[in-house]
């Protein structure tokens, strides 16, 4: 599939969970995080997202560890706009002044001098769309930056964003808990531009303690969220209390009808759009 005028394999690598916990900080063994990275790509994943915010920085730093000098086909899309000042905390800066030192900082850390995909990570409300997404098109005029996109935006900022620059990328929230970027999903289909959904199960701000367990849970990668769901649904409990240890009995059961029931919502959407465009 194409990413601009590149061409990447369907299934990426999302390498922000080789971090340490909450995205914070260095792994706990390096060694292995770099393994995973080299092992991901040799499994045939030639797109690698990453972000400065990861880490912070530390997510950049490993993959260049890991792979550099880089394989030819290997496509690094990095975001800047998220700050980190502590652990639990994602902090829009869409300055451009502020993208200007972040991008210059990835170029570093992951040393390139071209980033291939460059994505706006959030929109700053306190700063002008307009303005974030212009500094991108500026990078791009410059050289330091092969394509743009933008992440965790709405259609009308997605259409905002179009008319500065050629958007090649969304990279939004979407999942059988969240469906709420449908129709940025839609337009993206009929635009050609590639979308990268992602699914976020860990709540930074909750009212009340988690369990250490519950927390692991919440952080799960994609593949293993998915291999919960088929245990869930299989009721095969004991295996997942052997994978997830000291989370209830019980939370297991209220996880799995959340999602059941998002998915039977989603599937009778799907049921009715179709019979309407085949309806006389």
């Amino acid at each position: 599939m194409k990413i601009g005028d590149l061409s990447v394999n369907r299934l990426g690598y999302g390498a922000m969970r080789v971090c340490g916990p909450s995205v914070w900080g260095p792994p706990k063994d390096r060694a292995h995080a770099l393994r995973v990275l080299r092992r991901a790509y040799e499994l045939g994943c030639n797109f690698f997202d990453t972000a400065d915010a990861y880490g912070p920085h530390v997510d950049e730093e490993l993959i260049a560890e890991a792979l550099h000098p880089y394989p030819k086909d290997l496509v690094i899309a990095t975001k800047g706009g998220l700050t980190r000042p502590a652990p639990q905390r994602w902090d829009e800066d869409g300055r451009p002044e502020h993208l200007r030192r972040a991008l210059e900082a990835s170029l570093k850390r992951l040393k390139l001098e071209r980033i291939d995909v460059y994505q706006l990570h959030a929109p700053d409300p306190k700063v002008p769309f307009e303005e974030s997404v212009g500094a991108l098109a500026e990078f791009q005029r410059q050289g330091k930056v092969r394509h743009v996109g933008v992440s965790n935006v709405t259609l009308k900022q997605l259409e905002q964003a179009r008319k500065i620059v050629t958007v090649v990328s969304v990279q939004n929230e979407y999942n059988l808990e969240d469906l709420s970027s449908e129709n940025v999903l839609k337009a993206c289909e009929r635009l050609a531009i590639l979308f990268l959904a992602f699914a976020f199960d860990y709540v930074p701000h909750r009212p009340h303690a988690i369990t250490a367990a519950e927390d692991r849970y919440r952080a799960t990668s994609v593949v293993e969220s998915a291999l919960l769901n088929v245990l869930l649904l299989g009721q095969n409990y004991h295996l997942v209390h052997h994978l997830y240890p000291g989370v209830p009995f019980y939370r297991y059961q209220s996880i799995w009808t959340r999602r059941r029931a998002t998915l039977l919502q989603y599937r009778e959407r799907q049921r009715a759009e179709r019979s309407s465009r085949t309806a006389p």
